[in-house]
């Protein structure tokens, strides 16, 4: 059995890239995974309306209501009982607490009334419907 001697050896002087490709891939699955979940919001069309002012010093709550009527508190997507329970924390004892509604241009005024009832049942004594301002 015979052994090299060191001066036999060379350096071995290449790196192996598996690790970093390994390494590359799992990091792409991550990311491909926690993508969908960092948009979660509903997108909507607002009606146009003209430029009002809003004030700085209240305690504000965003409602989003899609066009198929899913609705979502601060682009947390809920049902309504959920967003009952939410509202009536929010607005326990709070003055300045007001509420803005963001309803898509397509969703009937049916669906906008249960919302503003669940928010009048929670409390809440303040609202505002957010349009976009245009022509």
């Amino acid at each position: 059995m015979a052994f090299k001697s060191q001066s036999d050896q060379e350096m071995m002087s290449e790196i192996n890239v598996t690790p970093l490709v390994d390494v590359m891939l799992v990091l792409l699955v991550v990311f491909i995974v926690t993508a969908p979940l960092l948009s979660q919001s509903l997108e909507v069309k607002l009606p146009k309306t003209a430029a009002v002012a809003t004030r700085m010093d209240t305690k504000q709550q965003t409602i989003t209501i899609d066009a198929q009527g899913l609705v979502a508190l601060d682009s947390n997507v809920m049902g309504d009982e959920k967003l009952a329970q939410q509202l009536a924390d929010s607005a326990a004892g709070k003055d300045n607490f007001e509420l803005h509604i963001h309803a898509d241009v397509a969703v009937p005024y049916g669906r906008v009334a249960q919302i503003m009832a669940i928010a009048q049942h929670a409390g809440v004594s303040k609202l505002s419907f957010m349009t976009m301002a245009g022509h």
